[in-house]
C-alpha cells in the first residue's frame, strides 16, 4: 500500500482541508480587490488567480479568459468534469510535498498561499434556482408522527419518490451571516383568528447540499446513470425554519414565508471526487423503487454531522446533535433523475439541498422540532440553559467530515446567530 499523499503545506492532523480534499471557494484579500477563486489547503487558501496570473495554472476557458479571476464557481462549473478534474489534479502537483515549482519558490508562496485567517470567504456560487428536498425517512417519519400519529407518519408517495419543494434562492447566504428573527401570521389558539408578530418557534435544519455543474436542457431528463457528472460538489446547509409560521402556512401547498427568510450555508466546495472514497451502500428501500429510480451502485455518504448551540453572552457551545449522512433515503443521484424526470432543466449553480438529514438515535436528530418533541422537552445546554426553540443571540454551528485512515475530508461549517426581529 503506497504511503498517503503528504503537501509541503504544514496541514494539523485534524484539518478538514488535507491535500486529499482542496475545496473550491471565493474570497476577497487584504492587498488586492475583487473576488477570486481559491483552494483551501490546512490553515491557508491558495490563491488561484494569482496562479494563472503567473503561468503556473492554464487558463481553462475558450479564448484564454480566466474562470479563476471570478467572483463566483459559476464559469468553472459551467466548463464540466474533465475541466474540474484538470484543475482538481494541477492543484494536487503544485501542492505535493516533493514538487519543487510553488514549493521552492518563496516569493510566489507569498502571493498565493494567505492565511485563511486574513481573508473573508464570499458566497461560492451565484445561486439561480433552489431545490429543497425531503429525504430522510428518520425525519419525515418523526415529524409525521407528531402532525399524524405514528400510524400516518409517512404519507403514501413518501417511499416512492423523494418529495420535495422550490425554495427561494435570493435569501441563501454564506457562513457568517446573521438573520433575524421573522414576522409573520401564526395561529397558537386553534379556536382563535391568527395573530402577525415575531416567530416564537424558529429553528435549525441539519442539511446538505449539492450543487448543479452542468445543467440539462429544457424538456431532456437527465438519466440516473449520468446524474454523478452534472454535480460539481457538496456543502453543508442550515435551512433557518420558523416552525409556528410554517404549521399555519402550509396547508395546503406548503412551506413559504417560513423558510424564505434565511437559508446558511458552507464557503467551501467539495467536489465528488474528493468525496468518492466515501460512498456506501444508502438503507434498503422497500418497496422497491421504479427503474428510472434505481440508483447505479452505492451512493449514500458517509459524513459525519454535529450541530451545536452557543447562547449570546456565553463562551462554550454545546452539541445538541451528532448524526451522519449515510442515514438519507434518498441519495444525490436519485433526487436529480426524479427533479428533471418531467424535462425541467437544472443550470449551474443550482443549489439541491437533502432536507433536514436526521439518524435513528434520539441524539440524531437533525432539528429542534425533533429533538424537543415539537418544543414539549426542551434540550440542555452548557451553563444550565436549556432550549425548545432558538432565542436571539443564539449561535447555530453546523460541521460535517469524511474521516479516512490517516486524514479528514471536511466541509468546514457553517454557522450564523439569530438576530431580534426588525420592528
Amino acid at each position: 500500500m503506497s504511503a498517503p499523499q503528504t503537501s509541503f503545506v504544514a496541514v494539523p492532523y485534524d484539518s478538514h482541508f488535507p491535500i486529499q480534499n482542496l475545496p473550491l471557494g471565493v474570497f476577497e484579500r487584504q492587498d488586492q480587490p475583487g473576488a477570486r477563486l481559491g483552494v483551501a489547503i490546512g490553515d491557508s487558501v491558495l490563491d488561484l488567480a494569482v496562479l494563472e496570473r503567473q503561468g503556473v495554472l492554464e487558463p481553462l476557458a475558450a479564448g484564454g479568459k480566466s474562470v479563476f479571476d471570478r467572483a463566483s464557481l459559476n464559469a468553472l462549473m459551467a466548463l464540466g468534469r474533465p475541466a474540474w478534474q484538470q484543475t482538481r489534479g494541477r492543484i494536487q502537483e503544485l501542492l505535493a510535498a516533493e514538487n519543487p515549482r510553488l514549493r521552492d519558490d518563496a516569493a510566489l508562496r507569498r502571493e498565493a498561499l494567505l492565511p485563511i485567517a486574513d481573508v473573508v470567504l464570499r458566497l461560492p456560487v451565484e445561486i439561480g434556482d433552489y431545490t429543497d428536498f425531503y429525504s430522510s425517512r428518520e425525519h419525515a417519519t418523526n415529524v409525521g408522527a407528531m402532525f399524524r400519529g405514528p400510524d400516518k407518519a409517512l404519507m403514501p408517495n413518501w417511499l416512492h419518490l423523494p418529495v420535495a419543494y422550490h425554495g427561494r434562492a435570493s435569501s441563501v447566504v454564506v457562513s457568517g451571516t446573521d438573520l433575524h428573527r421573522p414576522l409573520g401570521q401564526t395561529r397558537p389558539d386553534d379556536a382563535a383568528p391568527p395573530v402577525f408578530g415575531p416567530s416564537r418557534a424558529v429553528d435549525f435544519e441539519l442539511e446538505m447540499g449539492a450543487l448543479v455543474g452542468v445543467g440539462n436542457e429544457l424538456g431532456h431528463p437527465i438519466a440516473i446513470e449520468h446524474t454523478a457528472e452534472h454535480v460539481f460538489g457538496m456543502v453543508l446547509v442550515n435551512d433557518w425554519s420558523a416552525r409556528d409560521i410554517q404549521k399555519w402556512e402550509y396547508v395546503p401547498l406548503g412551506p413559504f414565508l417560513s423558510k424564505s427568510f434565511g437559508t446558511s450555508i458552507s464557503p467551501w466546495v467539495v467536489t465528488l471526487e474528493a468525496l468518492e472514497p466515501f460512498r456506501v451502500s444508502g438503507p434498503v428501500q422497500d418497496p422497491p423503487v421504479l427503474d428510472y429510480l434505481r440508483s447505479p451502485g452505492p451512493w449514500a455518504l458517509d459524513i459525519q454531522l454535529a450541530v451545536s448551540i452557543q447562547p449570546v453572552g456565553t463562551s462554550e457551545a454545546t452539541i445538541v446533535t451528532r448524526t451522519n449522512a449515510r442515514h438519507l433515503y434518498w441519495n444525490v443521484c436519485q433526487q436529480m433523475a426524479h427533479h428533471t424526470i418531467n424535462g425541467c432543466n437544472l443550470r449551474t449553480g443550482d443549489l439541491l439541498a437533502t432536507g433536514t438529514i436526521s439518524g435513528p438515535g434520539p441524539r440524531e436528530r437533525g432539528s429542534l422540532l425533533e429533538l424537543t418533541l415539537g418544543g414539549r422537552e426542551p434540550v440542555e445546554l452548557a451553563g444550565g440553559q436549556t432550549r425548545r426553540y432558538l432565542q436571539d443571540g443564539d449561535r447555530v454551528t453546523i460541521s460535517g467530515w469524511c474521516q479516512g485512515s490517516s486524514y479528514r475530508i471536511g466541509f468546514g461549517q457553517v454557522t450564523g446567530s439569530l438576530l431580534p426581529c426588525r420592528t
